[in-house]
């Protein structure tokens, strides 16, 4: 018996795990979806929260997307936020938008959809429908505030261009380029034509991937500025053989200081590379206009001059300041010190 029973429960408990997997289908699954072009789209959208329908389980995938609708499912598919943003006044929808309100459920989805500058019209009516063209443009603008993308140098030429708002074109032909949106069977995009909820949710999930597949152009770091002025250059004979060379500048504060980084030669010139010394992050210092110096010594064959720094001086850069013997850099032989 005992081999029966244990047969009956191995039954049963196939026929829960069945059960289990088809109710958990059915409520993830939307019930008219299938057969949809964008339905397994639509069910990772679903699973991830992003989207949902009404009371009866249904998407609507050919309905028209309101702008309430489709700014939400951008903002929210896209996780644009305003945490780092701090406010002397809370914000309200209608303050940006005065045909909205300021208690309605997407109230909060576009003030975080104005201040991260998707592009959205004052004048917006949340009930209104949204065309194809600004459903691109909202969608890719919220693309870019993700990264900083290349694109390809492509134009997509449609048909019906003429009938795209100019101002939305560079999203369009951006939608394009990435196959996140396409043209239809006779080449146009319908820019005027109300965007399906189907569609939506396709583009909406094909800008997701690019976003999570495509990593951005990293940041240019720019050169700090040269933070001393008034830059110069004064040489003093020490002795028949050498020179001593004195760059002077003037800093902001104390805490700045000056070096000698480095002295090349070209032909009969030494050229002087000065080099900053930064404050103490640490430290505090009074702002008062302090005069830095360094102090080198090169062979008397040589003349000095200033290499370029991008900071002012008192002549033109690799011109001698001051003094005396037109003298020079340090030799092969010459010391260097800094003070």
């Amino acid at each position: 018996m005992k081999p029966l029973k244990t047969k009956r429960f191995v039954i049963l408990a196939m026929m829960m795990t069945l059960l289990l997997l088809s109710l958990s289908q059915s409520v993830w699954a939307f019930s008219d979806t299938k057969s949809d072009p964008n339905e397994a789209k639509i069910l990772e959208l679903q699973k991830l929260g992003i989207l949902s329908g009404g009371k009866d389980g249904a998407f609507q995938p050919k309905g028209k997307l309101t702008y309430a609708a489709g700014i939400t499912m951008i903002v929210k598919g896209l996780g644009l936020n305003i945490d780092n943003i701090r406010f002397i006044k809370e914000p309200k929808v209608s303050d940006s938008f005065p045909k909205m309100k300021d208690d309605a459920w997407y109230a909060n989805t576009f003030i975080i959809a104005s201040l991260n500058g998707l592009e959205i019209p004052r004048d917006t009516d949340p009930s209104a429908i949204m065309t194809r063209e600004q459903f691109a443009h909202h969608l890719m603008k919220c693309v870019l505030k993700k990264g900083d993308f290349a694109f390809i140098d492509l134009y997509v030429m449609l048909k019906d261009e003429k009938e795209v708002t100019p101002a939305y074109m560079d999203s369009i032909q951006k939608l394009l380029i990435t196959k996140i949106a396409q043209l239809d069977s006779k080449e146009k995009f319908n820019p005027k034509a109300a965007i399906t909820r189907s569609d939506a949710a396709g583009w909406l999930y094909g800008a997701i991937q690019f976003v999570k597949n495509t990593p951005p152009i990293p940041p240019v770091e720019e050169p700090e500025p040269f933070p001393l002025y008034d830059v110069k250059l004064s040489v003093k004979a020490v002795n028949a053989d050498v020179n001593e060379v004195t760059v002077s500048a003037q800093a902001p504060n104390p805490g700045y200081g000056l070096k000698i980084g480095s002295i090349t030669f070209e032909g009969d010139k030494a050229i002087v590379q000065v080099v900053p010394v930064y404050p103490d992050k640490d430290k505090m210092y009074p702002q008062v206009i302090t005069e830095v110096k360094a102090v080198t010594y090169v062979a008397s064959g040589f003349k000095p001059v200033l290499a370029e720094t991008g900071a002012s001086s008192a002549g033109s850069a690799g011109m001698i300041d001051g003094g005396g013997t037109s003298s020079s850099p340090a030799g092969p032989d010459a010391a260097v010190s800094n003070q």
